[in-house]
C-alpha cells in the first residue's frame, strides 16, 4: 500500500494535492508511540522508538523506496538513478526527540524528504544522482549524552568512544548494540565515502522565532553556530547577611549576576552572536548568609567562529575584572567547543532559487542550534531549509507548531531543488 493512497487507515491526503497535509498527518500518527502517557518522548532505541523506526520504513516501502534499518537505527530509503554510478544525495533528518517534545523537530525533515520522494517514484521520473531519505536515529543526545549518534556514523565521524557512554540505567551504547544484535565495530562500516556524495540537504523547523517576526514560511541557513560551553565557579567569602557592611562583602552570588550582565551586554553587540547563562546555583545557600560560592555555566554561539571568539575573549577579561574588583576567585573551564559549520554557497544558491520561483523573498539566517547537517561539514556539501516556527518561535515543546500551508511549501521548494540540482 502506497503512502499516497493510504487515506482509509491514516487520515492522509494524496502528496500529490497536498505534501503539507501528509506530512502533518504523519507526524501526527509518529507521536502516538511515546515513553510518557502524557507527551512525547522518545528516546533512542526505546520501544517507542523501535515503533517509529517500524512505521517509517514501512511508509518508505509503500512510497516505492528500497528501504533498510542500518545497524544503528538509521532507516534508509533509496531511489535509484538510473545511471548505477551515479553519486548519492542524501535528504535527513532525526526521528527521535527531546522529552516531552514537539511533533515536529527532526520529524519534519524525514516525512519531507518522504512525501518528495514518492513523488518522484508515482512520476517515474528519475534523478541524476541517488537519492536517499534518512531518519536519523539519534540527534539529541538525550539517552547517552551523546547527539548525532546516527548521522556520524553515516558521515564517517563517529567516536568510538561513544560506545562507552552509559544511560541512567548504567547500560553501555555497546551493549543496548549488541542486545541488539549488532557487533559494535559493524558502525564504521556505515560511513559513505567522502567521492560517493552529491550533497546533504535538511528541512527543519526553525526552533526560534525569527521566520515568525519576518512573516516568512521559509528560510535558508548560511551556517549552523558553532559553540562553547563552561563551567565557572565564583569563590568569595560566606558571611552573616545581618553583620557584614556591604562594602566589607565578597559576594560570589553578586559578582555572578554582574558576569551574567557582562554576557549580555557583549554578545549583544554584534549580529549572529548569542551569549546564554542557564545555569546558576549558590551551593548550600541560606537567606541569612551571604553567598560563598556560585556556581554557573556560559553558552556563547555564533555562525563565525571569529565572532564567536572575540566574544569569549572579552567575556572571559570581563570576568578577571569582576573578580578583582569585588575580591573573589573566579576558575573557568572550557567543557565543549564545536566550530562553525557553514553552508555551501552552492546549496544556498539552490534554496534561493527554488525559494523564488515559489514566489517567496529569499531570506537568509544562521542556525543557532546544532542539526544531523553538522557532520557533513567537511565531508560534502550541505544545505538546510528552515520552516517557520509557530507559537512565538517555541520548539522542544508540545506547544510547537507549524502550518499545513508552510509544510506543503517547504515540500514544494525541496522538490524544485532537486529537480534543477544538476
Amino acid at each position: 500500500m502506497s503512502v499516497a493512497n493510504s487515506s482509509s487507515e491514516t487520515g492522509m491526503t494524496s502528496p500529490l494535492k497536498s505534501f503539507g497535509a501528509n506530512v502533518l498527518a504523519m507526524a501526527r500518527q509518529l507521536a502516538q508511540w511515546s515513553e510518557a502517557t502524557d507527551g512525547l518522548t522518545c528516546t533512542y532505541f526505546s520501544p517507542a522508538h523501535r515503533a517509529v523506526a517500524a512505521q517509517l520504513r514501512a511508509w518508505m516501502e509503500a512510497a516505492g523506496l528500497e528501504v533498510r534499518i542500518d545497524s544503528v537505527g538509521n532507516v534508509v530509503g533509496r531511489y535509484a538513478s538510473a545511471d548505477a554510478s551515479a553519486k548519492t544525495l542524501i535528504v535527513g533528518s532525526h526521528y527521535d526527540t527531546v522529552v516531552n517534545a514537539g511533533l515536529y523537530d527532526g520529524r519534519l525533515g524525514v516525512l519531507t524528504g518522504l512525501v518528495v520522494a514518492e513523488h518522484f517514484v508515482r512520476a517515474g521520473s528519475r534523478l541524476p544522482f541517488h537519492l536517499e531519505v534518512i531518519g536519523f536515529a539519534e540527534e539529541e543526545g538525550v539517552r547517552f549524552s551523546a547527539p548525532y549518534l546516527g548521522s556520524s556514523a553515516i558521515a564517517g565521524c563517529f567516536d568510538k568512544t561513544t560506545l562507552q557512554r552509559r544511560d541512567r540505567g548504567g547500560v553501555t551504547l555497546e551493549a543496548v548494540l549488541k542486545d541488539s544484535g549488532v557487533d559494535a565495530t559493524a558502525v564504521a562500516a556505515l560511513a559513505r565515502p567522502k567521492a560517493s556524495l552529491r550533497g546533504y540537504l535538511e528541512v527543519h523547523i526553525e526552533q526560534g522565532p525569527v521566520l515568525l517576526e519576518e512573516n516568512l514560511a521559509v528560510g535558508i541557513v548560511t551556517a549552523i553556530d558553532g559553540s562553547s560551553r563552561f563551567r565557572i565557579v565564583i569563590d568569595g567569602v560566606a558571611g552573616h547577611a545581618g553583620t557584614v557592611p556591604m562594602a566589607l562583602r565578597h559576594d560570589a552570588a553578586a559578582a555572578a549576576a554582574e558576569i551574567v550582565l557582562a554576557v549580555e551586554r557583549r554578545c549583544g553587540e554584534a549580529e549572529d552572536l548569542v551569549g546564554t547563562v542557564g545555569q546558576l546555583a549558590v551551593p548550600n545557600g541560606a537567606i541569612n548568609v551571604i553567598p560563598g560560592r556560585c556556581e554557573l555555566s556560559l553558552d556563547v554561539r555564533s555562525g563565525v567562529d571569529a565572532i564567536r571568539e572575540a566574544a569569549i575573549a572579552d567575556i572571559l577579561a570581563a570576568i578577571r575584572e569582576i573578580a578583582a574588583r569585588r575580591g573573589v576567585t573566579a576558575t573557568v573551564n572550557e567543557i565543549a567547543h564545536h566550530a562553525a559549520v557553514p553552508c555551501a554557497d552552492a546549496m544556498q544558491a539552490a534554496w534561493a532559487q527554488s525559494v523564488a520561483r515559489a514566489g517567496i523573498a529569499p531570506f537568509r539566517l544562521p542556525s543557532g542550534a546544532g542539526h544531523d547537517a553538522a557532520m557533513f561539514g567537511g565531508t560534502t556539501d550541505i544545505g538546510m531549509l528552515f520552516v517557520r516556527c509557530g507559537n512565538g518561535g517555541i520548539s522542544h515543546s508540545p506547544l510547537e507548531t507549524v502550518t499545513v500551508e508552510d509544510a506543503d511549501i517547504a515540500a514544494r521548494i525541496l522538490l524544485d531543488v532537486l529537480v534543477n540540482l544538476a
